[in-house]
């Protein structure tokens, strides 16, 4: 039996540091291969046409449109790549609209590599689906593979509530703030402030850059990356 051609994914992401992560993830997963990147939907577009493409993972808030408009002009173009909206933005109202364009699942930033790739595997379980289904039952079937189980759990010792402050603390102060600075905003202690902090730089929404001009070993900084 001839082995399975991968997942061919495009990720349309402008912010560089989202963009590398997203391609890296892609990489990660069996079956799928990042077969370039774009950071506008113009280049999208310019992509499309010189490489076959299976997936779009993207970005929603694009410098020079909005997702969901390159998504309808794609398909009106007569491409048939299927989405995974990746976005901040959680209006139900848009999730509905992308249905109807391709979008077979969204991921919510800040995400983690588990989150994204529990959607890439349900997404290839569906895509492998061919053949005329021999009743109800395997239709179903079918479409239950792109269903996500529950949110994906919070590293032990994180709380949703908690990462909501702590995020929100960040996206306020375009300086960055070291873990001691979090901590003492959000009443919490340095080290589960750090926790939070390596948690959203691992899902590619905040970064850390050393601060120096003190005596001694510099403090990291932690800078929220540009929301979606």
């Amino acid at each position: 039996m001839p082995e399975q051609a991968p997942i061919r994914v495009l990720v349309v992401e402008d912010d560089p540091v989202a963009a590398d992560a997203h391609v890296l993830y892609v990489g990660r997963v069996p079956g799928f291969v990042a077969v370039g990147r774009a950071g506008t939907g113009a280049a999208a577009r310019r992509a499309l046409e010189r490489t076959p493409v299976d997936l779009l993972l993207l970005d929603l808030h694009l410098p020079d449109v909005h997702g969901l408009q390159l998504a309808r002009s794609l398909r009106a173009a007569g491409h048939q790549a299927d989405v995974i909206a990746v976005t901040s933005a959680r209006d139900l109202a848009v999730v509905r609209e992308g249905v109807s364009l391709g979008v077979v699942q969204y991921v919510l930033k800040p995400f983690t590599f588990a989150t994204l790739r529990d959607r890439l595997l349900r997404y290839a379980e569906y895509h492998a689906a061919a053949g005329e289904a021999s009743g109800q039952d395997e239709v179903d079937r079918a479409l239950a593979a792109l269903r996500a189980p529950a949110p994906a759990a919070l590293p032990k010792g994180l709380s949703a509530p908690t990462l909501e402050r702590v995020t929100g603390v960040l996206r306020e102060t375009p300086d960055g703030r070291t873990a001691a600075e979090v901590a003492e905003e959000v009443g919490i202690s340095r080290i589960t402030a750090r926790r939070y902090l390596e948690y959203l730089v691992d899902a590619a929404r905040a970064a850390r850059r050393p601060q120096y001009g003190q005596v001694g070993r510099p403090e990291l900084r932690y800078h929220w990356l540009r929301e979606r």
